[in-house]
Protein backbone atom coordinates (compact mmCIF):
# COMPACT_ATOMS: atom_id res chain seq x y z
CA UNK A 1 0.00 0.00 0.00
CA UNK A 2 1.36 3.03 -1.15
CA UNK A 3 2.21 5.74 2.35
CA UNK A 4 -0.27 8.05 3.05
CA UNK A 5 1.08 11.57 3.47
CA UNK A 6 0.48 13.41 7.15
CA UNK A 7 -1.35 15.87 5.61
CA UNK A 8 -4.05 13.34 3.97
CA UNK A 9 -4.14 11.59 7.36
CA UNK A 10 -4.96 14.87 9.05
CA UNK A 11 -7.48 15.61 6.88
CA UNK A 12 -9.32 12.28 7.29
CA UNK A 13 -8.89 13.54 11.35
CA UNK A 14 -10.77 16.42 10.88
CA UNK A 15 -13.75 15.08 8.98
CA UNK A 16 -14.19 13.14 12.54
CA UNK A 17 -14.90 16.43 13.71
CA UNK A 18 -18.26 17.01 11.47
CA UNK A 19 -19.46 13.49 10.81
CA UNK A 20 -22.64 12.83 12.69
CA UNK A 21 -22.83 10.20 15.57
CA UNK A 22 -22.96 9.94 19.32
CA UNK A 23 -19.64 8.63 19.87
CA UNK A 24 -16.45 8.96 17.96
CA UNK A 25 -16.90 5.49 17.30
CA UNK A 26 -19.62 6.24 15.52
CA UNK A 27 -18.34 9.14 13.85
CA UNK A 28 -14.88 6.89 12.57
CA UNK A 29 -17.31 4.53 11.20
CA UNK A 30 -19.45 7.16 8.98
CA UNK A 31 -15.43 8.79 7.67
CA UNK A 32 -14.79 5.15 6.84
CA UNK A 33 -17.48 5.39 3.92
CA UNK A 34 -15.93 8.64 2.72
CA UNK A 35 -13.82 8.67 -0.36
CA UNK A 36 -10.76 11.60 0.04
CA UNK A 37 -8.15 12.98 -2.27
CA UNK A 38 -4.73 13.64 -1.75
CA UNK A 39 -2.36 16.05 -2.94
CA UNK A 40 -1.64 14.35 -6.52
CA UNK A 41 -5.44 13.60 -6.52
CA UNK A 42 -5.39 10.19 -5.77
CA UNK A 43 -8.27 8.96 -4.20
CA UNK A 44 -8.32 6.91 -1.18
CA UNK A 45 -10.55 5.20 1.34
CA UNK A 46 -10.02 3.84 4.65
CA UNK A 47 -11.16 1.10 7.16
CA UNK A 48 -12.32 2.11 10.46
CA UNK A 49 -9.94 0.04 12.31
CA UNK A 50 -7.09 2.46 10.33
CA UNK A 51 -8.83 5.86 11.13
CA UNK A 52 -8.90 4.58 14.89
CA UNK A 53 -5.59 3.84 14.70
CA UNK A 54 -4.57 7.58 13.74
CA UNK A 55 -7.02 9.18 15.78
CA UNK A 56 -5.65 6.83 18.80
CA UNK A 57 -1.96 7.91 18.20
CA UNK A 58 -3.16 11.85 17.03
CA UNK A 59 -4.83 12.11 20.39
CA UNK A 60 -2.02 10.14 22.70
CA UNK A 61 1.72 11.92 20.85
CA UNK A 62 0.09 14.89 19.12
CA UNK A 63 0.66 15.75 15.54
CA UNK A 64 4.28 14.65 15.12
CA UNK A 65 3.14 11.05 15.76
CA UNK A 66 1.00 11.36 12.13
CA UNK A 67 4.01 11.79 10.50
CA UNK A 68 6.22 8.52 8.92
CA UNK A 69 7.85 7.29 12.03
CA UNK A 70 11.62 8.06 11.33
CA UNK A 71 13.46 11.00 12.64
CA UNK A 72 11.05 13.69 12.55
CA UNK A 73 14.03 16.81 11.89
CA UNK A 74 16.27 14.39 8.90
CA UNK A 75 17.08 16.69 6.12
CA UNK A 76 16.31 19.53 7.84
CA UNK A 77 17.51 22.17 10.48
CA UNK A 78 15.38 22.81 14.17
CA UNK A 79 16.35 26.57 14.60
CA UNK A 80 16.43 28.25 11.10
CA UNK A 81 14.23 28.20 8.17
CA UNK A 82 15.15 28.07 4.55
CA UNK A 83 13.71 31.07 3.79
CA UNK A 84 15.80 33.39 7.21
CA UNK A 85 18.51 32.06 5.31
CA UNK A 86 18.36 33.52 2.05
CA UNK A 87 17.30 36.68 3.36
CA UNK A 88 20.67 36.65 5.49
CA UNK A 89 22.66 35.54 1.75
CA UNK A 90 21.15 37.66 -0.06
CA UNK A 91 22.01 40.95 2.10
CA UNK A 92 25.65 40.02 2.12
CA UNK A 93 26.10 38.82 -1.17
CA UNK A 94 26.64 42.12 -2.72
CA UNK A 95 29.62 42.61 -1.02
CA UNK A 96 31.37 40.13 -2.84
CA UNK A 97 33.19 40.44 -6.16
CA UNK A 98 32.69 36.76 -7.53
CA UNK A 99 29.83 35.50 -8.98
CA UNK A 100 30.03 32.39 -6.81
CA UNK A 101 31.83 33.07 -3.18
CA UNK A 102 32.36 30.19 -1.22
CA UNK A 103 29.96 29.22 0.90
CA UNK A 104 32.20 29.19 3.83
CA UNK A 105 33.08 33.32 3.33
CA UNK A 106 29.12 33.96 2.75
CA UNK A 107 28.41 32.10 6.26
CA UNK A 108 31.14 34.06 8.08
CA UNK A 109 30.14 37.34 6.49
CA UNK A 110 26.05 36.07 7.72
CA UNK A 111 27.60 35.57 10.99
CA UNK A 112 30.00 39.03 11.54
CA UNK A 113 26.85 40.96 10.20
CA UNK A 114 24.39 39.59 12.96
CA UNK A 115 22.26 38.00 10.39
CA UNK A 116 23.03 34.57 12.03
CA UNK A 117 23.98 32.65 14.86
CA UNK A 118 26.00 30.07 15.28
CA UNK A 119 23.91 28.26 17.79
CA UNK A 120 20.72 28.70 14.97
CA UNK A 121 22.81 27.52 12.52
CA UNK A 122 26.39 25.55 12.15
CA UNK A 123 28.56 25.63 9.24
CA UNK A 124 28.21 22.34 7.77
CA UNK A 125 24.33 22.64 8.27
CA UNK A 126 24.85 25.91 6.47
CA UNK A 127 26.26 24.37 3.44
CA UNK A 128 24.25 21.48 3.46
CA UNK A 129 21.34 23.59 2.73
CA UNK A 130 22.57 26.02 1.04
CA UNK A 131 23.41 23.11 -1.44
CA UNK A 132 19.70 21.59 -1.06
CA UNK A 133 17.71 24.68 -1.93
CA UNK A 134 20.48 26.00 -4.23
CA UNK A 135 20.49 29.11 -2.19
CA UNK A 136 23.91 31.12 -3.43
CA UNK A 137 22.00 30.62 -7.51
CA UNK A 138 20.63 33.08 -9.39
CA UNK A 139 17.38 32.29 -9.52
CA UNK A 140 17.38 32.26 -13.46
CA UNK A 141 19.91 29.57 -12.66
CA UNK A 142 18.06 27.36 -10.62
CA UNK A 143 16.91 23.82 -11.78
CA UNK A 144 13.91 24.09 -14.00
CA UNK A 145 10.61 23.33 -12.43
CA UNK A 146 7.84 21.68 -15.06
CA UNK A 147 4.68 24.34 -14.89
CA UNK A 148 1.75 23.73 -16.23
CA UNK A 149 -1.20 26.05 -16.13
CA UNK A 150 -3.69 24.60 -14.50
CA UNK A 151 -7.09 25.45 -12.25
CA UNK A 152 -9.07 24.29 -10.22
CA UNK A 153 -12.76 22.70 -11.50
CA UNK A 154 -14.88 24.27 -8.45
CA UNK A 155 -14.48 27.15 -5.43
CA UNK A 156 -13.46 25.81 -2.83
CA UNK A 157 -11.01 23.22 -3.80
CA UNK A 158 -7.95 25.19 -3.22
CA UNK A 159 -7.09 28.53 -1.15
CA UNK A 160 -3.99 30.27 -2.36
CA UNK A 161 -2.47 32.45 0.80
CA UNK A 162 0.12 34.69 1.19
CA UNK A 163 1.75 37.98 2.87
CA UNK A 164 2.33 41.22 1.14
CA UNK A 165 3.99 44.39 2.42
CA UNK A 166 2.10 47.54 2.04
CA UNK A 167 2.10 50.93 2.85
CA UNK A 168 2.85 52.82 6.21
CA UNK A 169 0.19 53.84 8.51
CA UNK A 170 0.09 56.03 11.37
CA UNK A 171 0.55 54.18 14.41
CA UNK A 172 0.76 56.50 17.97
CA UNK A 173 3.38 59.38 17.00
CA UNK A 174 4.82 57.59 14.38
CA UNK A 175 4.21 55.17 11.05
CA UNK A 176 4.79 51.13 10.79
CA UNK A 177 4.45 49.15 7.52
CA UNK A 178 1.50 46.96 7.39
CA UNK A 179 1.76 43.58 6.17
CA UNK A 180 -1.85 42.07 3.88
CA UNK A 181 -2.67 38.09 4.49
CA UNK A 182 -4.68 37.38 1.57
CA UNK A 183 -6.84 34.14 0.56
CA UNK A 184 -7.53 33.70 -2.82
CA UNK A 185 -9.79 30.90 -4.07
CA UNK A 186 -8.07 29.05 -7.08
CA UNK A 187 -11.08 28.27 -9.60
CA UNK A 188 -12.88 31.89 -9.23
CA UNK A 189 -10.22 34.12 -8.15
CA UNK A 190 -12.15 35.30 -5.35
CA UNK A 191 -10.33 37.25 -3.47
CA UNK A 192 -11.91 35.39 -0.09
CA UNK A 193 -10.87 37.73 2.31
CA UNK A 194 -7.52 40.04 3.02
CA UNK A 195 -6.78 42.17 5.79
CA UNK A 196 -4.00 44.43 6.73
CA UNK A 197 -2.15 44.09 9.83
CA UNK A 198 0.41 45.85 11.63
CA UNK A 199 2.54 42.41 12.72
CA UNK A 200 2.84 39.13 10.73
CA UNK A 201 2.67 36.73 13.24
CA UNK A 202 0.47 33.56 13.81
CA UNK A 203 -2.25 35.28 15.73
CA UNK A 204 -2.88 37.47 12.84
CA UNK A 205 -2.95 34.84 10.29
CA UNK A 206 -5.53 33.10 12.47
CA UNK A 207 -7.54 36.52 12.83
CA UNK A 208 -7.64 36.63 9.03
CA UNK A 209 -7.94 32.89 8.23
CA UNK A 210 -11.13 32.48 10.60
CA UNK A 211 -12.54 35.62 8.66
CA UNK A 212 -11.96 33.99 5.43
CA UNK A 213 -13.63 30.78 6.61
CA UNK A 214 -16.64 32.58 8.25
CA UNK A 215 -17.14 34.69 4.75
CA UNK A 216 -16.70 32.46 1.67
CA UNK A 217 -16.81 28.49 3.36
CA UNK A 218 -13.85 26.25 4.50
CA UNK A 219 -11.69 24.82 1.35
CA UNK A 220 -10.87 21.66 0.97
CA UNK A 221 -7.29 22.65 0.42
CA UNK A 222 -4.81 25.60 1.54
CA UNK A 223 -1.55 25.94 -0.73
CA UNK A 224 0.42 28.56 1.34
CA UNK A 225 4.45 28.72 1.37
CA UNK A 226 7.15 27.52 4.13
CA UNK A 227 7.10 30.55 6.46
CA UNK A 228 7.26 30.29 10.07
CA UNK A 229 3.41 31.66 10.36
CA UNK A 230 2.14 29.28 7.49
CA UNK A 231 3.88 25.93 9.04
CA UNK A 232 2.67 26.73 12.95
CA UNK A 233 1.27 24.13 14.91
CA UNK A 234 -1.74 26.26 15.61
CA UNK A 235 -2.45 26.86 12.17
CA UNK A 236 -1.65 22.72 11.17
CA UNK A 237 -3.86 22.11 14.22
CA UNK A 238 -6.77 24.35 12.77
CA UNK A 239 -6.76 22.70 9.40
CA UNK A 240 -6.68 19.59 10.61
CA UNK A 241 -9.96 19.72 13.10
CA UNK A 242 -11.52 21.53 10.08
CA UNK A 243 -10.89 18.94 7.24
CA UNK A 244 -8.51 21.38 5.24
CA UNK A 245 -5.45 20.02 3.44
CA UNK A 246 -2.50 22.35 4.12
CA UNK A 247 0.44 21.91 1.06
CA UNK A 248 3.65 24.02 0.91
CA UNK A 249 5.03 25.54 -1.59
CA UNK A 250 8.68 25.03 -2.46
CA UNK A 251 11.46 27.38 -1.32
CA UNK A 252 12.24 29.75 -3.77
CA UNK A 253 8.98 28.68 -5.44
CA UNK A 254 6.87 32.11 -5.42
CA UNK A 255 5.52 31.37 -8.92
CA UNK A 256 4.09 28.19 -7.52
CA UNK A 257 1.58 30.56 -5.95
CA UNK A 258 0.53 32.16 -8.99
CA UNK A 259 -3.06 33.17 -8.67
CA UNK A 260 -2.49 35.33 -5.33
CA UNK A 261 0.81 36.69 -6.82
CA UNK A 262 -0.78 37.60 -9.50
CA UNK A 263 -3.69 39.43 -7.19
CA UNK A 264 -1.00 41.11 -5.33
CA UNK A 265 0.05 42.56 -8.50
CA UNK A 266 -3.58 44.14 -8.87
CA UNK A 267 -3.61 45.10 -4.98
CA UNK A 268 -0.54 46.97 -6.43
CA UNK A 269 -1.60 48.57 -9.52
CA UNK A 270 -5.00 49.04 -8.70
CA UNK A 271 -5.53 49.60 -5.11
CA UNK A 272 -2.37 50.88 -3.80
CA UNK A 273 -1.56 53.57 -6.28
CA UNK A 274 -4.67 55.37 -5.34
CA UNK A 275 -4.77 58.17 -2.40
CA UNK A 276 -5.34 56.47 0.30
CA UNK A 277 -6.11 57.43 4.17
CA UNK A 278 -3.15 56.06 5.85
CA UNK A 279 -3.89 57.85 9.36
CA UNK A 280 -5.12 54.32 10.85
CA UNK A 281 -5.64 50.77 10.12
CA UNK A 282 -9.17 50.51 10.31
CA UNK A 283 -9.10 53.57 7.33
CA UNK A 284 -6.76 51.20 5.63
CA UNK A 285 -8.64 48.00 5.88
CA UNK A 286 -12.23 49.71 5.17
CA UNK A 287 -10.75 51.31 2.11
CA UNK A 288 -9.63 47.68 0.91
CA UNK A 289 -12.58 45.53 1.91
CA UNK A 290 -14.51 47.82 -0.40
CA UNK A 291 -12.10 47.63 -3.17
CA UNK A 292 -12.27 44.15 -2.66
CA UNK A 293 -15.48 43.15 -2.97
CA UNK A 294 -17.35 46.07 -5.15
CA UNK A 295 -14.29 46.15 -7.69
CA UNK A 296 -12.01 43.15 -7.72
CA UNK A 297 -14.72 40.28 -6.55
CA UNK A 298 -17.77 42.41 -9.09
CA UNK A 299 -15.10 43.25 -12.32
CA UNK A 300 -15.22 41.00 -15.09
CA UNK A 301 -12.09 38.10 -15.13
CA UNK A 302 -9.85 38.98 -18.25
CA UNK A 303 -9.16 34.58 -18.08
CA UNK A 304 -12.93 33.62 -16.98
CA UNK A 305 -14.97 35.72 -18.80
CA UNK A 306 -17.09 36.22 -15.77
CA UNK A 307 -16.73 38.54 -12.46
CA UNK A 308 -15.25 36.30 -9.65
CA UNK A 309 -18.00 36.39 -7.37
CA UNK A 310 -20.37 35.46 -9.83
CA UNK A 311 -18.00 32.17 -10.75
CA UNK A 312 -17.78 31.63 -7.37
CA UNK A 313 -21.85 31.72 -6.92
CA UNK A 314 -22.22 28.39 -9.68
CA UNK A 315 -20.61 26.13 -6.75
CA UNK A 316 -22.48 27.73 -4.14
CA UNK A 317 -24.23 24.51 -3.07
CA UNK A 318 -21.30 22.33 -2.89
CA UNK A 319 -19.54 25.14 -0.29
CA UNK A 320 -19.63 24.23 3.43
CA UNK A 321 -19.92 27.53 5.46
CA UNK A 322 -18.94 27.50 9.41
CA UNK A 323 -21.98 28.68 11.26
CA UNK A 324 -20.94 31.35 13.71
CA UNK A 325 -20.97 30.14 16.88
CA UNK A 326 -19.28 29.47 20.25
CA UNK A 327 -18.49 25.80 19.72
CA UNK A 328 -17.52 26.91 15.89
CA UNK A 329 -14.75 29.48 17.71
CA UNK A 330 -13.29 26.67 19.20
CA UNK A 331 -12.11 25.57 15.98
CA UNK A 332 -9.51 28.63 15.99
CA UNK A 333 -8.64 28.08 19.44
CA UNK A 334 -5.09 26.61 20.32
CA UNK A 335 -4.60 23.33 22.28
CA UNK A 336 -2.65 22.74 25.40
CA UNK A 337 -2.00 19.17 27.31
CA UNK A 338 -2.61 18.92 31.00
CA UNK A 339 -3.30 16.18 33.46
CA UNK A 340 -6.01 16.44 35.98
CA UNK A 341 -5.02 16.14 39.62
CA UNK A 342 -6.20 13.72 42.25
CA UNK A 343 -8.91 16.32 43.20
CA UNK A 344 -10.11 16.83 39.88
CA UNK A 345 -8.58 20.22 39.28
CA UNK A 346 -5.96 21.17 36.86
CA UNK A 347 -3.66 24.28 36.64
CA UNK A 348 -3.38 26.41 33.45
CA UNK A 349 -2.31 30.07 32.82
CA UNK A 350 -1.70 30.42 36.51
CA UNK A 351 -5.35 29.62 37.54
CA UNK A 352 -6.44 27.07 39.25
CA UNK A 353 -9.40 25.14 37.59
CA UNK A 354 -11.90 22.61 38.12
CA UNK A 355 -12.86 19.86 35.43
CA UNK A 356 -16.27 19.76 34.31
CA UNK A 357 -16.25 16.42 34.43
CA UNK A 358 -14.48 13.47 36.49
CA UNK A 359 -11.11 13.16 34.86
CA UNK A 360 -9.15 12.72 37.47
CA UNK A 361 -5.67 11.29 36.85
CA UNK A 362 -6.00 11.91 33.13
CA UNK A 363 -4.60 13.79 30.19
CA UNK A 364 -6.66 16.07 28.84
CA UNK A 365 -6.46 18.38 26.26
CA UNK A 366 -7.52 22.60 26.80
CA UNK A 367 -8.49 24.81 24.09
CA UNK A 368 -8.37 28.36 24.47
CA UNK A 369 -8.58 31.41 22.71
CA UNK A 370 -5.04 33.00 22.82
CA UNK A 371 -5.53 36.56 21.96
CA UNK A 372 -8.41 36.61 24.05
CA UNK A 373 -8.37 34.14 27.06
CA UNK A 374 -11.93 34.18 28.95
CA UNK A 375 -12.64 30.20 28.56
CA UNK A 376 -11.03 26.88 29.00
CA UNK A 377 -12.39 24.23 26.85
CA UNK A 378 -11.81 20.70 28.24
CA UNK A 379 -11.56 17.50 25.73
CA UNK A 380 -10.80 14.13 26.57
CA UNK A 381 -10.17 11.18 23.74
CA UNK A 382 -11.58 13.45 20.94
CA UNK A 383 -14.84 14.33 23.29
CA UNK A 384 -15.84 17.88 24.48
CA UNK A 385 -16.20 17.31 28.49
CA UNK A 386 -17.31 21.54 28.83
CA UNK A 387 -16.26 24.23 29.73
CA UNK A 388 -13.93 24.26 33.33
CA UNK A 389 -14.91 26.86 35.63
CA UNK A 390 -12.06 28.13 38.28
CA UNK A 391 -12.15 26.54 41.58
CA UNK A 392 -13.97 27.48 44.01
CA UNK A 393 -12.66 26.47 47.46
CA UNK A 394 -15.39 28.36 49.92
CA UNK A 395 -18.56 26.38 47.84
CA UNK A 396 -16.57 23.52 47.75
CA UNK A 397 -15.94 24.05 51.68
CA UNK A 398 -19.84 23.38 52.44
CA UNK A 399 -21.36 20.48 52.75
CA UNK A 400 -24.08 19.75 50.05
CA UNK A 401 -27.71 20.18 50.86
CA UNK A 402 -29.97 16.75 50.82
CA UNK A 403 -33.13 17.18 49.17
CA UNK A 404 -36.32 17.29 51.17
CA UNK A 405 -34.08 18.74 54.33
CA UNK A 406 -34.86 22.45 55.27
CA UNK A 407 -32.73 24.50 57.26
Amino acid sequence: MKRVSPYLKMRVLGAIEFAPGNTVRERIKHVSSMVFTDENDERFQFTWRTIQTWYSRYKKDGITSMKPRRRSDKGRTRKVEPEKLLEAIEKVLPSFHEDAPPKAAVYRACIERGLLRREEVARTTFSRMVNQYELLKPQARTKDKRRLAFAKAHANEMWQADTMHGPHVRNGSGHTQTKLIAFVDDASRVCCHGEFFLAENTDTLIKALRSALYKRGVPEAMYVDNGSIYTSKEITQICGRLGCLLCHAPVRDGAAKGKVERFFRTVRQSFLSRELDLSSLDALNRAFIAWAEDEYNARQHSVLGMRPIDRYGLDLSRIRFLPPSKATDEFFFVEEDRTVLADNTFSFKRIRFEAPRDLRSRKIQVRYNRIAFDRAIVYYKGERMGEAHPVDFTANDRKPIKKGVSS
